[in-house]
């Protein structure tokens, strides 16, 4: 850590003399490059040769020697185990960026100039202030499962109430598909904040000619939201949809701390994870992390793309 904080030293100081030393209008853009090339030796060191280096060890067996083409793609593609990571990975990001954006929008309109707008704004917003570790630590608690015997107390939430309902109480995280859809709604918990946040300032950005033009005219709630709202905001929910995509491809701490990746819960993160460290997989490991990437990369275009547009309206 010294030596590194010493190198970053340096490295400024020996831009900061040239810089100082250059002068004119022509020396101010070579002043411009001078500031840049930290960033982009960094940028060289600390992403793109990591991101190179692993696109090459994915052609590479488990320990990392022997050259097997696209074999490990291959593995990605045919194995059950694999494949049950994928349809995983499809479901989380199927249903949580929908359900999250849907969730805040109709929150948004709800509490929107209400009375108690701003402490009801801060229930929704408050699991975004804790990490995803934590948000998944409280809800294990939640789902949390006692053997249904004489004297033993359920402690965790749900299981309590349908004890309480007559029923007998049941390992939510063990039986599969229930137990990735109960992650998901872990995901929705957190991000539904966030979304409710960012669409709340598009809808109070409509401007208020418009709304008071379709009250006169009597228009109702429900013709008011998908006439007016929706249309208005559409470039914000097409942003808040995919920037909560792109952090539901990613997701790795929910699955690891509540289910480390166990009883068919696996997503692609958590596995690429799971095959490097645990499995000493590097090759298999190193495929999923770029497959990770080639999926990450159309919806972090298409997310610029829309905020982009949205700033030349």
């Amino acid at each position: 850590m010294l030596a590194a904080l010493l190198l970053f030293a340096a490295v400024m100081g020996v831009v900061l003399f040239f810089a100082g030393r250059i002068g004119g209008r022509k020396g101010d853009k070579w002043v411009g490059y001078l500031y840049l090339l930290p960033v982009v030796l960094l940028l060289l060191v600390g992403l793109v040769y990591p991101g190179l280096r692993t696109i090459y060890e994915s052609f590479f067996d488990a320990a990392g020697k022997a050259f097997i083409g696209f074999d490990n793609y291959k593995t990605i593609f045919t194995d059950k185990d694999q494949l049950t990571v994928l349809r995983n990975t499809v479901i989380w990001v199927v249903i949580t960026p929908f359900l999250a954006t849907g969730i805040g929008l109709i929150y948004a309109i709800l509490v929107d100039k209400s009375r108690f707008e701003s402490f009801a704004k801060a229930l929704i917003f408050l699991p975004m202030s804790i990490s995803f570790v934590a948000a998944s630590v409280i809800w294990k608690f939640m789902y949390e499962y006692r053997p249904d015997q004489a004297n033993v107390k359920q402690i965790g939430l749900i299981n309590q109430i349908i004890v309480w309902l007559g029923g007998k109480p049941i390992q939510l995280l063990i039986e599969s598909p229930l137990n990735t859809l109960l992650l998901i709604i872990v995901m929705i918990w957190i991000q539904a904040g966030f979304a409710m946040t960012v669409l709340s300032a598009a809808i109070k950005a409509i401007p208020d000619d418009i709304v008071e033009a379709a009250r006169l005219d009597g228009v109702n709630a429900w013709t008011m939201f998908k006439n007016i709202t929706v249309p208005s905001v559409r470039p914000t929910i097409v942003v808040v949809l995919t920037t909560i995509g792109i952090g539901t491809l990613k997701v790795f701490d929910i699955v690891r701390t509540m289910t480390g990746g166990n009883f068919k819960t696996s997503v692609v993160a958590n596995e690429f994870y799971s095959q490097t460290f645990r499995a000493d997989n590097q090759g298999l490991g190193a495929a999923l992390a770029v497959l990770l990437f080639i999926l990450v990369i159309p919806v972090v275009a298409y997310n610029i793309r829309q905020v982009r547009q949205s700033e030349a309206r």
